[in-house]
């Protein structure tokens, strides 16, 4: 339970520490406030006692009472908001950590690592020790501090009763221990079926349409059931694995104000204690392990935290690029490739390519589905690191560079344009916050798309849904655009950026992408002809290898892979309904 809250408190900044520990101290000020209540009703017991309840003795008793109960109130809310503060901000803080970490690692990463398990650590793990982990953690420091202030005063008034709860407080933390060891072997399952859970569903979400399409609702209705059902089963094991140490646990605290009560009858009978003390021990009895009885209870989650914390810091661990180069700014744009390979997960996707890519000219990327292309963008502008060769720009390996430095370099027009639930402005403006909206909106005629905006409900205020779920393929794609105009990086990459495209929007589309790349260096990964015919350069890729390079008139000419697509292109195009 120590490790556990000492490994809680170093998972918190600096600031919410100090503040979880000011609240601590808090709230031992609040058990002593609290504890007037034993003196309160001290004086008047004695009163009763002596036969002389004077208005002194009433006023005395009173004021003490009022003490007890506005001070320890009043500290106890400020000491509750700071818990508040502390463990929200904590679960908030950690959420950006964990977002701006991600910022730095490979790409690979995203491909062994579900949506759903990333979502999982940043809302369950992360919700777990903003609400249950800071409720935990300072339930059971308040219930030990109120328990060894009032065990204190109990041993000013009669050591033998403090030594007799000093006993059952071992066999209390015997049957918590118990408690702990049970929960510790199903808090495990538990973060994992909630994980599956978070997994499950989205999966389930995100192929909606293909689900109802091909009418499987059945099969994936049965593996999200599935799930929720195993999610069901563990915590209902953790329940009744738990209630039988709890009930024992209870059973314990209850036994300590009996034999307590039984203690003080027997000295009292056997005049070894004062009527005043036996009363006085009869009433501490009913709050000696009041706190603890509570924070004992809540302790058979200690186990829950300790996982949230090493969830979450497992993705922090994971090593990141390293992304604290120099900030260069280039004087050319040529790009090059030297003898690159690239393996991931034991399969070579890229081996031992050699291109050169001079500033200001258009690169077509093209080849088999599975080849390498997208992969090979990725190394370029350093979603991934190279395995062995380099790539640099403008002479510079790219590791080299800050990994700011070097994306200012690059903007990217993606095959499925991703839009934030955002305005229409800030979306266009996403890479460029400081953007005036006279900007926004030349960015936004540029890459053809003034007029549809204008056409919505709030214009450029309009929010979209996420994904940018209201609009069509095409608008989406040119909103994409907009915000790489937006940018002005001197690199484009464009990565099957028309592949979904309908006839109607292409027009507007492909005079957006010229706006984009007018003198820039632009990689395309394109399957249709008239994107890739005027290319400066044609790299053919197939197995991770170049295999055919030059312009079209060059590749036209000479059998292999480029002259097949471009044939294969040519006899669709010819079809007519």
């Amino acid at each position: 339970m120590l490790s556990t809250m000492k490994k809680f408190f170093a998972f918190c900044n600096e600031e919410n520490r100090r503040k979880f520990k000011i609240s601590i101290v808090l709230s031992v000020i609040a058990v002593l406030f609290l504890a007037l209540k034993i003196p309160a009703i001290a004086v008047m017991l004695q009163g009763v006692l002596d036969g002389e309840i004077t208005n002194k003795i009433i006023l005395t008793a009173f004021g003490l009472m009022v003490v007890s109960i506005a001070g320890s109130s009043a500290i106890k809310y400020k000491a509750t908001m700071l818990q508040t503060e502390a463990g929200y901000g904590t679960a908030a803080e950690k959420r950006m950590e964990i977002a701006e970490h991600m910022r730095y690692l490979p790409m690979g990463y995203f491909n062994e690592n579900s949506l759903g398990k990333i979502m999982s650590v940043t809302t369950n793990t992360m919700e777990n020790l903003a609400d249950v982990g800071t409720r935990v953690v300072m339930l059971i420091c308040e219930g030990v501090l109120t328990t060894a202030v009032i065990t204190l005063m109990i041993f000013i008034f009669d050591w033998r009763i403090g030594v007799l709860i000093v006993v059952e407080l071992a066999l209390f933390l015997l049957a918590n221990m118990l408690l702990q060891r049970s929960a510790k072997t199903c808090a495990a399952d538990k973060i994992k079926t909630d994980t599956n859970v978070v997994e499950k569903v989205l999966e389930y979400i995100k192929g909606i349409a293909e689900v109802k399409s091909y009418h499987l609702s059945g099969k994936y209705n049965k593996n999200l059931e599935k799930a929720i059902d195993e999610n069901i089963a563990i915590n209902t094991t953790l329940e009744f694995r738990l209630i039988p140490f709890m009930t024992l646990q209870n059973f314990v605290a209850k036994m300590v104000g009996i034999s307590i009560c039984a203690a003080s009858l027997y000295f009292y009978t056997s005049n070894t204690m004062t009527l005043f003390n036996c009363i006085m021990m009869i009433i501490c009895s009913f709050m000696v392990l009041e706190g603890l009885e509570m924070a004992g209870n809540y302790s058979s989650l200690v186990r829950i935290v300790d996982l949230s914390v090493d969830k979450a810091n497992e993705i922090l661990k994971i090593k990141g690029m390293d992304i604290n180069g120099k900030v260069i700014s280039p004087v050319t744009y040529d790009l090059d490739a030297d003898h690159i390979d690239f393996t991931y997960e034991e399969k070579k996707i890229i081996d031992d390519v050699t291109i050169h890519i001079p500033q200001n000219t258009t690169t077509a990327i093209v080849g088999p589905s599975g080849s390498g292309k997208t992969t090979l963008c990725h190394l370029l502008s350093r979603f991934w690191d190279v395995n062995k060769g380099k790539v640099a720009l403008d002479h510079h390996d790219i590791r080299e560079y800050s990994m700011d430095s070097l994306m200012e370099n690059f903007s990217f027009v993606f095959q499925n344009a991703y839009l934030f639930k955002d305005t229409i402005a800030n979306n266009i403006c996403f890479g460029s916050p400081e953007a005036s909206m006279e900007q926004v909106i030349e960015a936004a005629k540029k890459a053809k798309c003034h007029d549809f905006i204008m056409k919505l409900p709030n214009g450029y205020d309009t929010v979209i849904g996420e994904c940018g779920g209201s609009l069509s393929g095409g608008e989406r794609q040119r909103l994409s655009i907009a915000r790489a105009i937006m940018k002005d990086s001197p690199i484009i990459i464009l990565d099957e950026a028309t592949a979904n495209v309908d006839p109607e929007n292409e027009k507007d589309l492909m005079e957006a992408i010229q706006a984009l790349t007018k003198e820039k260096t632009i990689i395309m990964i394109a399957h249709r002809l008239k994107t890739v015919e005027h290319a400066d350069q044609i790299i053919v890729l197939d197995e991770g290898r170049i295999v055919q390079q030059g312009t079209h008139e060059q590749l036209i000419n000479e059998d292999g892979i480029y002259k097949n697509f471009v044939n294969q292109r040519k006899k669709i195009n010819s079809w007519k309904l």
